[in-house]
């Protein structure tokens, strides 16, 4: 799907320069914290163990350990891990780690549930759900929220009505129209590093690897993956 793939250490370098530049959340997250209640409607009833793959500060983590036992929540940015900590100090039954997934090893089949949020664009794609998938319990939920490429007509007017809903939650989650001058600079130089699949990739790879899983075009330029284990 993906022809080249950043390096780790850009990325975790870009991550780290946003945590520092943004004084309560990075700007870019009020798009997927947009999306929560649709993921955590997908939460199996009984929730022990839970994986988040890319926790950034932490604010996804927080939603699901009110409804689990235990939250185990990696980062690969040392900073954004930093943030999470300190704004989690309530939520003792959450394990914040700075962990490279690629090379994170998973007990099989030791999760209920396993999230990802932003973050499969930036690795190997199809490894990554292979190894989620393997880690996850039957009857396990694996529930992914990324960016896709657009690509078509469709996807162009759906980025027209995308545009002012962004801008609306901008303006009600940091009170601006615009990020601070800092905090665009350092997602700008993030930006130039990101590559997205097309619908159309996604959809190949679910058939591959997660077949009848439930993927959902959203409008903020995002795609879930909704996907139980059989057994």
């Amino acid at each position: 799907m993906r022809a080249l793939l950043t390096p780790m250490s850009t990325l975790q370098k870009d991550f780290d320069r946003i945590a520092l530049v943004s004084t309560a959340s990075p700007d870019g997250a009020a798009h997927n914290d947009h999306y929560h209640n649709f993921l955590l409607r997908h939460l199996p009833s009984n929730c022990h163990n839970v994986l988040e793959i890319g926790c950034g500060t932490g604010g996804f983590a927080r939603r699901l350990a009110e409804r689990s036992q235990h939250v185990l929540a990696l980062d690969l940015s040392g900073e954004m891990i930093r943030i999470a900590r300190e704004q989690s100090a309530q939520f003792p039954n959450i394990d914040f780690q700075l962990a490279d997934v690629r090379d994170m090893p998973f007990p099989i089949a030791s999760f209920d549930c396993i999230a990802s949020i932003a973050t499969l664009h930036h690795v190997p794609i199809r490894e990554i759900l292979l190894k989620m998938k393997a880690a996850l319990k039957p009857g396990g939920v694996l529930l992914v929220l990324d960016l896709f490429e657009p690509a078509g007509i469709s996807d162009s007017l759906l980025n027209l009505l995308a545009v002012p809903v962004s801008t609306s939650l901008r303006l009600i989650h940091h009170g601006r129209l615009l990020p601070r001058r800092e905090v665009r600079d350092a997602w700008a130089a993030h930006e130039v590093h990101d590559l997205y699949p097309t619908m159309s990739e996604v959809h190949a790879l679910c058939i591959s690897v997660l077949p009848g899983a439930r993927i959902k075009k959203h409008l903020l330029w995002r795609y879930s993956i909704v996907w139980e284990k059989p057994g």
